[in-house]
């Protein structure tokens, strides 16, 4: 049976183009068909009136820690490495002191956060091997968001002690990352300067045997500080990015704040995709990443809210800082549609999903906007409006394959 939303406005197909008065039916979770003009088709099922909404697509919130939802805004203070060096950060600490039912119990209220704040999807990078993956997969059981699980095991190198002897993972890790992707989608790696040269081949290595049978993703995290570069240049004489590229060629990288323009050219030319994380580089004191720049290199960029400890995951506050900020420091601002395609069409192609989109074959995740929302109508740009004036009071419900979240209706 179909399931009819009539008489809606929407941002319709990858380009995110507005219809005023359109209609999007809804079969097993997927979008069958969308159109604009009145709705006069004949199709079995319920039909719902969207006078007065708007549907959008829902958030792909590309890079997260929801693990340590525990600890919001600890160490404030504290610098950089202090705070989530993954092995003696505070963040650190925190993951390995806290008991297990505290640190799920967090975390299920971080994703039931993400979904009435309209993300349908998200990409955690999950520290603590085996046993993480299970906390989030308990985390996360029994809810409609969509969770795309990167293990690691916790395993590091110190490119400043170990880089010339270049060591590799013994038979123990290796076992270990196996049996973390028969659990996870794929891997989230630390970054670079926890990893020789040989450690970062062994995963690409690892992952390329195992995606005979089914495709895994890898993410990494690169150049987030100045420190963090200067350290790669200093002991190995290539910056992360040259490293990850020649030893791992992941999927996407997160950050990239202060990546030269040569790397990010790189990454570009490699077809990579990039997630960016501005609010928690900022509340990190790290810089902000040069966003207009990559677009305008030709990288795919996505948006992630990265650690909760640090940042709350709420799309919409990324976008209007991403719009605001680019206003005031590039000389030609990137445009609203643009930023909110990074939020929804790109962030689901580089994650490999079929969300992100309203068109037919994509699941049916949406966000079902109030036009008529005090802080946003009237509304003269739908993009514009989404990006800096719309928040969760705006939004009437969320739709994740095609049921809404809530278990209710429009």
């Amino acid at each position: 049976m179909d399931l009819i939303v009539k008489n809606i406005s929407l941002l319709f197909g990858e380009n995110l183009d507005y219809i005023d008065n359109g209609y999007i039916i809804i079969k097993s979770g997927r979008i069958k068909r969308v159109g604009s003009g009145d709705y006069r088709e004949k199709d079995d099922g319920p039909i719902y009136d969207g006078e007065g909404i708007l549907a959008c697509p829902g958030f792909v919130n590309a890079h997260t820690h929801i693990g340590d939802s525990i600890g919001k805004d600890i160490g404030i203070d504290s610098s950089f490495e202090s705070r989530i060096h993954p092995i003696h950060g505070i963040k650190n600490k925190i993951l390995q002191k806290s008991d297990r039912k505290h640190l799920i119990k967090f975390m299920r209220s971080s994703a039931i956060s993400m979904m009435r704040n309209g993300i349908v999807v998200f990409a955690d990078f999950r520290e603590g091997g085996l046993q993480g993956i299970d906390q989030i997969k308990e985390a996360t059981s029994g809810l409609s968001i969509k969770s795309i699980v990167l293990g690691r095991p916790e395993h590091y190198y110190d490119i400043s002690r170990d880089f010339y002897n270049n060591p590799k993972f013994g038979l123990n890790v290796i076992r270990l990352i196996r049996n973390i992707l028969k659990f996870a989608d794929g891997l989230g790696i630390s970054g670079a300067n926890e990893n020789t040269d040989g450690s970062l081949n062994q995963y690409r290595e690892i992952v390329q045997k195992k995606s005979m049978k089914k495709k895994y993703l890898i993410g990494i995290h690169s150049s987030e500080s100045p420190e963090s570069e200067k350290k790669s240049m200093t002991i190995t004489g290539k910056s992360e990015v040259q490293r990850i590229i020649t030893n791992l060629i992941p999927n996407f990288i997160v950050h990239l704040t202060n990546a030269s323009d040569a790397d990010i050219k790189l990454v570009a030319k490699k077809k990579i995709g990039v997630v960016v994380c501005p609010r928690a580089n900022g509340t990190l004191g790290v810089g902000i990443p040069k966003i207009a720049k990559m677009l305008n290199f030709g990288c795919r960029i996505g948006i992630g809210t990265d650690n909760i400890m640090i940042n709350s995951p709420d799309m919409f506050r990324e976008l209007d800082f991403i719009w605001k900020l680019n206003r005031s420091l590039s000389d030609k601002p990137i445009s609203a549609r643009d930023i909110l395609k990074m939020a929804t069409v790109n962030g689901g192609k580089i994650l490999g999903t079929n969300s992100g989109a309203i068109m037919a074959g994509y699941a049916a995740d949406i966000i079902f906007i109030d036009k008529n929302n005090l802080d946003i109508s009237p509304m003269h740009d739908p993009h514009t409006s989404i990006v800096h004036r719309v928040n969760t009071n705006a939004i009437l419900n969320v739709m994740i394959d095609g049921k809404f979240v809530d278990g209710g209706v429009i």
